[in-house]
């Protein structure tokens, strides 16, 4: 007899259940799309915990191991502990993971690195060939090369990969070693890596037994595969959603109509709106990636409006229960400390996903070094700046660091980002990267030659050395998380009670007007566009438990406003600005 007691999402997800322990059994390869809040991890851990139940021991005793392959460490310690660290199951980072099976290669690795890209300097360093230095590879991923090794960055761990998996003994290693292979957040694997899946182990039909999990409408990072299809892959499709209430489930299932959810509870109540600007008076902005968004300092002002609106509708702003997510940014750069540093790039791209490799140095490498010294911490203080680092080796280079570092942080303080970089090129306590040092050397080139005609490089450098250094550690708590306000960077897999995300301009790869313009039906010189986009709106109106409010900044079409309609219901959609409140 069925199950009464069980609510819809419970069925829809028992539902899949049956489906990968069926294919489990039969051993057949499958894939698991689960949408937004269906509870992806839960069905990756259910199906480790069957595998253990029911074939652990026979594993174990043939000394082979099922593969678990993720894409943090946090994601790794997380599995871990849910499987109990059952010594069957092996954990670990798609990096990881690849150099744990091509290490041993070491003939071939040697024979390869000619012709990846990026090693043609390198060998040219070491007379033009490997000859026999040991290839390795560590965390940091720091390309490099000396007399006895040559060590690879993560992206020519891959590389090696995909090429090995087309060598029949490599293929046989890996299945006698691995006869399970799962995917946690398929979308995101490296393009180059799924197409070796599909071409040499999905296609032959002879390699592990492979489960893929994850949802492709949630690939928002640039090298993921996206879409995964295979006549040897059991689809299976999670029709959950054990997140949000019936209001915004709803608004997911008409946006979404292919993958329609079940909620947890049918009564909960919530809600969902829509506010437009286009009433709002006043000239807007031009330019190629801001062409129809408003000044930031309206944009600003209209944020806080609606916070102030909602909060007396009952939103509670607190961080442990309401997200702001910021899909434009000049609006709330100068509230978060950080107005200049945001005028020096011409898109939001180059310092919010940290593409500029001054911003990428600042916010992943020293702030967490100065913040680990500053905590007492200093072996998370090496970690951070990475093994370029020199070791110490007495208490004069003990003193030597202190003094450097002591100053750094006064200078983070009180100084521009050029006496920050000025510092670290006299005391190289954190060296800067190549790529920061070939910006600065251009940059002090051209002042040395007096060139009339300054590339646009050169003049963003010049600028960047001008900001105070306060605005990077503004910029890097935000990326970071550490803010009532989010970017897409930090909340995939996150889950708030209330979300308001406000869409804008700014975004060299994003456009939301004309995403919706489009609707449901791109043209096809346009569809990986509007997927990029599509898979960006889903995951931010996703997000939420109880509430979402959604703002554009920018201008919208009558055509973009009848799709909203169509997705979110026209009772819901409202014209909004200072003072006022309208249908």
């Amino acid at each position: 007899m069925p199950d009464t007691a069980k609510n819809p999402a419970e069925k829809a997800a028992e539902e899949t259940r049956r489906a990968i322990q069926a294919c489990i059994d039969t051993e057949r390869s499958f894939l698991v799309e689960a949408g937004a809040g269906a509870g992806k991890t839960y069905s990756l851990i259910e199906a480790l915990r069957y595998v253990i139940a029911e074939r652990g021991r026979e594993l174990l005793r043939r000394n082979q191991r099922v593969a678990c392959i993720t894409y943090t460490n946090v994601a790794v310690e997380e599995i871990n502990a849910r499987t109990d660290r059952h010594p069957v199951i092996q954990s670990s980072t798609i990096h990881a993971f690849c150099w744990s099976m091509i290490r041993a290669f070491q003939p071939y690795l040697r024979g390869q690195l000619a012709d990846l890209k990026d090693w043609e300097e390198k060998l040219q360093e070491a007379g033009g060939n490997i000859g026999t230095r040991m290839i390795s590879y560590d965390e940091f991923g720091h390309r490099a090369i000396d007399e006895s090794h040559a060590a690879l960055h993560h992206n020519d761990v891959l590389a090696l990969t995909v090429r090995l998996l087309g060598q029949p003994k490599f293929r046989t290693i890996l299945t006698s070693r691995y006869p399970i292979l799962f995917i946690d957040e398929y979308q995101d694997t490296d393009t180059g890596i799924a197409d070796a899946l599909k071409t040499h182990l999905l296609d032959m039909g002879d390699g592990p037994l492979i489960g893929f999990f994850g949802d492709h409408w949630q690939k928002i990072y640039g090298n993921g595969c996206g879409k995964i299809e295979h006549p040897n892959l059991q689809q299976i499709r999670k029709k959950a959603n054990f997140r949000s209430v019936p209001a915004i489930v709803e608004c997911l299932n008409r946006l979404r109509p292919d993958l329609p959810q079940q909620v947890r509870d049918p009564e909960a109540k919530g809600a969902v709106s829509v506010f437009h600007t286009n009433e709002v008076r006043g000239e807007r902005l031009t330019g190629q990636h801001w062409s129809g968004d408003l000044p930031a300092d309206i944009a600003g002002n209209l944020v806080d409006a609606l916070v102030e609106r909602l909060s007396s509708e009952g939103w509670d702003f607190s961080a442990a229960k309401t997200r702001i997510l910021m899909l434009t940014h000049r609006a709330l750069a100068a509230k978060q400390g950080y107005g200049t540093l945001a005028t020096v790039f011409p898109h939001n791209e180059a310092f919010i996903k940290k593409e500029d490799p001054h911003i990428a140095f600042f916010v992943d490498k020293m702030e967490p070094a100065c913040v680990a010294y500053k905590n007492g911490h200093f072996g998370e203080m090496f970690a951070a700046i990475g093994q370029r680092t020199p070791a110490i080796q007495s208490p004069a280079d003990k003193a030597a660091w202190a003094r450097d570092m002591n100053t750094l942080l006064t200078l983070r303080e009180t100084g521009t980002i050029g006496a920050v970089l000025d510092h670290l090129k006299r005391t190289q306590r954190p060296r800067l990267p190549d790529a920061v040092e070939e910006r600065e050397r251009a940059l002090a080139q051209h002042l040395q030659d007096g060139a009339q005609e300054e590339p646009s490089s050169v003049t963003r450098t010049k600028r960047l050395r001008d900001v105070q250094y306060k605005e990077v550690i503004q910029l890097a708590a935000f990326v970071d998380d550490q803010t009532p306000f989010s970017t897409k960077h930090g909340v995939k897999g996150a889950e708030f009670e209330n979300v308001l995300v406000v869409f804008g301009r700014g975004w060299s790869l994003y456009n939301f007007g004309q995403f919706l313009e489009w609707g449901e039906a791109p043209p096809p010189a346009k569809r990986s566009a509007w997927e990029r986009n599509r898979n960006l709106f889903y995951v931010t109106c996703s997000r939420p438990k109880r509430r979402l409010a959604i703002l554009f900044t920018q201008q919208l079409s009558q055509k973009a406003i009848a799709t909203l309609g169509r997705w979110f219901g026209t009772t819901c959609i409202h014209s909004f600005r200072i003072g006022s409140l309208t249908r």
